[in-house]
């Protein structure tokens, strides 16, 4: 038996996050008939409040899985064998979805970056133009690149596409930053947005989000990729009705439509400052101790994770691995090529100052105890900000 450990974990990976109360009760009751009317009313009711988060009002698919599950449903339903994609190489995730498009026959064009900076859309752009057969049917872009911190500006590459008159879809992998950050899907005139529950929507793993604009509709028309799971048809009945084809993840929408209606309360955009206010709450302690931000673009801070670089000769999971062992707080580690050159802090979903301060100074007191080189008053720095700031 493993010896009990007082006080709470803190869980400040960037997903899953903290799982709110209101929603954890919201889950904590007998599954309902998935065929009956309080089902289908429930149903509806996520949808009309996922397009508020969206900012969408078109389609918005639910599929119980991860965020991965919504990356093959954007690939198969818009796409053929062969087709050309353009993806840049900002983190890991947007590698993992390029090796997804890869597996699943689709030539990839792919910009490679430091991974210390967004997406460059007029890289994209260059690309597209050059493309005078129209040969790339889709651009896929990461807003919030979980693994490195950095965001890419999604109304920028929009920009680039349509300066270079290029017809290709634009997909977006917004797991990470939707209910983070401002996320327009309508305005920005994207063609499939991805996204998942376990972060800034504050649910457990389990469910992802598709929104679908007209255009990626009609792409599925003629797309030759085998689908059936991943099928967008019954998704876009079930929008009509709040059902669903298959058995769903009763219990993961009662959690959802509570967490939306709690961002609802607080309103998006105060949701979007506070995300913003304790971002630069810990850059300003990252700096104060002297370490260096994975991401080096001031304009492409993220406001829902921030990735850190330890002094070369250091381990950064051995500092994760330290602060878990003494204070019983997760971190988030390096992924692919910065695997144990950066540790994570996620700041996203359901946060409160004193959380946040808690989880800085299970931080400096880890760096001190891994011996990293480092400088105090980290934490000092974040209290002078937020209580000058709100």
């Amino acid at each position: 038996m493993s010896e009990y450990v007082s006080g709470r974990h803190f869980l400040q990976t960037p997903g899953p996050t903290n799982v709110p109360e209101r929603v954890l009760r919201a889950m904590d009751r007998n599954p309902i008939n998935h065929r009956g009317p309080e089902f289908g009313a429930l149903g509806l009711s996520v949808i009309g409040k996922l397009r508020q988060v969206f900012q969408t009002t078109g389609i918005v698919g639910l599929f119980p899985s991860s965020g991965t599950g919504s990356w093959e449903s954007a690939i198969v339903n818009t796409l053929s064998p062969g087709d050309q994609v353009l993806i840049s190489r900002t983190g890991q995730f947007s590698n993992l979805w390029e090796q997804m498009a890869t597996k699943m026959g689709m030539d990839v064009v792919a910009l490679d970056t430091d991974w210390r900076r967004g997406a460059n859309p007029e890289a994209i752009g260059a690309v597209l133009r050059e493309d005078r057969e129209h040969r790339i049917k889709a651009v896929c872009v990461v807003h919030s690149e979980t693994s490195t911190s950095c965001m890419t500006d999604v109304a920028a590459v929009r920009a680039a596409m349509d300066a270079a008159k290029h017809p290709a879809l634009l997909m977006v992998d917004a797991i990470s930053s939707l209910a983070c950050a401002d996320y327009r899907h309508d305005e920005w005139r994207v063609d499939v947005t991805i996204a998942g529950s376990q972060k800034g929507l504050m649910v457990p793993p389990g469910l992802s989000f598709t929104a679908m604009s007209e255009k990626a509709l009609a792409a599925g028309a003629t797309a030759t990729s085998p689908r059936s799971y991943w099928d967008w048809a019954p998704l876009v009945a079930a929008n009509k009705t709040g059902f669903f084809p298959y058995t769903p993840a009763i219990n993961l929408l009662s959690a959802l439509n509570e967490a939306i209606d709690m961002l609802l309360e607080e309103g998006l955009p105060n949701v979007f400052a506070r995300h913003q206010r304790y971002a630069e709450a810990t850059r300003r302690t990252v700096r104060a101790w002297g370490l260096e931000l994975q991401c080096e673009d001031p304009s492409a801070y993220n406001p829902g994770v921030t990735a850190i670089r330890v002094p070369d000769g250091h381990n950064s999971d051995n500092l994760r691995t330290i602060i878990l062992n003494k204070f019983n707080m997760s971190l988030g580690n390096g992924l692919g090529q910065i695997e144990g050159k950066v540790f994570r802090i996620g700041h996203m979903g359901d946060l409160s100052p004193l959380q946040l301060m808690g989880t800085l100074s299970g931080v400096e007191m880890g760096l001190r105890l891994a011996g990293i080189p480092h400088k105090s008053g980290g934490v000092q720095a974040a209290i002078e900000y937020l209580t000058g700031n709100g």
